[in-house]
């Protein structure tokens, strides 16, 4: 154990006030942690064994997160942090060294650079820091205290099937951190559910019982950056993803999008009947490397006025022999009519790299000549009227349908639905089987 004895800094290396805590049985070597700002010190002196912490950028919840972590070290706990990657990793080690540099330089504490791991001799008290884009690395490891943040970009194996376990001999706490992703960020999430990490917080903000508990914070809380900066970043940035990444919000439906969610969950189906006609619609990669090709199967019956379905979503990120391959088994395993692709993006180019996999694919090429959103508000009317209809839940193409604002990057999903759902309406063919 080690005693915190906290006393005035001495010095201040940098800005931000730091308190300085003695090392017991060390002499006059001392521990500098920088003294946590208000919104920090809410989920510092939280009791709770479960806490979920959503924050804005540059809100100051890895630096917190680094003086929680010091503190449960000092206090004799195993800390384990982990974050999906290296260069995340960064900001929490560089904290987490700067206060222990004066143990360390002397030897009071080791540390191990390359295991990113700082204990202390003779004991298992150590913080030490993983990446952890594959749950699998965090196996082998135990804590007393199990850290996870960006924690939006994660599988939630690293938790279900991993951390929760190593938790369970000892009664550990958990934390979880995380920024709601916006369109642009979800897409390099791991997480089967890509808003796990929300649901978790909603979880935690309506317990009662004291295990859990939530807290929230915008980029604004931290009094330690540029107001200034943070408005010439909304210039940057679209209505919505200033919402998610700076203030903090979980947003479901972006103000003006096509879609609402109410519209696709009135239209949630488990099997779709009988269809008049059925297409796979591609929104090509833009570039030769490895860029996501939107890929999406779409029906429509043969009543009037005509439904239209949606069977699935076979998105993937690829090189056009990859995609094209994807594009074809889609075509067989439901026995399209045609495959419709937008010709914007290659042209001529797209018809030959799906007839190299398949001759004589039946191959239409549509082009762009109107903007997104005018294109997309036919389709759209569709569902508002109650006659989009998915079979199933496919969350990634529900996102870009109701979170898609213009400036965002090229929706690959939305696209591909649209190109397949105008080509059902304008065609509206004869009654055949889905097979």
């Amino acid at each position: 154990m080690i005693a915190m004895n906290v006393a005035p800094s001495r010095t201040t290396p940098i800005p931000t006030p730091r308190s300085s805590l003695a090392l017991a049985g060390a002499g006059d070597l001392r521990v500098h942690l920088r003294q946590p700002h208000p919104r920090q010190r809410e989920f510092i002196e939280s009791p709770a064994p479960r806490k979920v912490i959503r924050a804005g950028r540059r809100s100051g919840k890895t630096t917190g997160i680094a003086i929680y972590a010091v503190r449960q070290f000092l206090q004799g706990r195993r800390v384990l942090y982990a974050a999906p990657t290296a260069e995340q990793l960064g900001r929490f080690w560089y904290e987490v060294c700067g206060s222990l540099e004066e143990p360390i330089s002397a030897g009071a504490l080791y540390k191990n650079e390359t295991e990113h791991t700082i204990g202390m001799r003779g004991t298992e008290h150590r913080i030490r820091a993983k990446t952890a884009w594959n749950a699998d690395t965090l196996r082998g490891d135990y804590a007393d205290v199990l850290i996870l943040d960006e924690f939006q970009l994660m599988c939630e194996d690293a938790w279900e099937l991993v951390g929760a376990p190593m938790l369970l001999d000892n009664r550990g706490v958990a934390i979880f951190i995380y920024t709601p992703p916006s369109l642009r960020s979800s897409g390099l999430s791991k997480a089967h559910d890509k808003r796990y990490a929300a649901k978790l917080f909603a979880r935690a903000a309506s317990d009662t019982t004291g295990r859990w508990a939530a807290f929230h914070f915008s980029s604004y809380d931290n009094p330690h950056i540029s107001r200034e900066a943070l408005e010439e970043i909304a210039l940057d940035m679209t209505a919505v993803g200033y919402r998610q990444e700076i203030m903090a919000e979980d947003v479901t439906e972006a103000p003006g999008a096509l879609w609402k969610r109410e519209w696709l969950d009135a239209g949630r189906v488990t099997t779709a009947p009988e269809l008049a006609r059925l297409v796979v619609g591609v929104d090509p990669s833009a570039t030769s490397t490895g860029d996501a090709c939107g890929i999406v199967v779409a029906g429509i019956t043969a009543a009037r006025p005509p439904h239209l379905y949606v069977l699935d979503d076979l998105t993937l990120q690829g090189s056009p022999e990859v995609w094209a391959q994807q594009v074809v088994a889609a075509f067989n395993k439901y026995h399209a009519d045609v495959v419709v692709a937008e010709a914007n993006q290659g042209g001529e180019m797209v018809t030959a790299v799906l007839q190299q996999v398949q001759r004589h694919l039946p191959v239409r090429l549509v082009r762009a000549t109107r903007g997104k959103l005018v294109r997309a508000e036919p389709v759209s009317i569709v569902y508002e009227q109650g006659r989009g209809h998915h079979v199933g839940r496919f969350q990634e193409l529900e996102d870009e349908l109701c979170q898609y604002e213009p400036g965002d990057p090229s929706p690959n999903r939305l696209d591909a639905l649209v190109w397949a759902g105008t080509q059902l309406l304008e065609s509206r063919g004869g009654a055949r089987s889905t097979g």
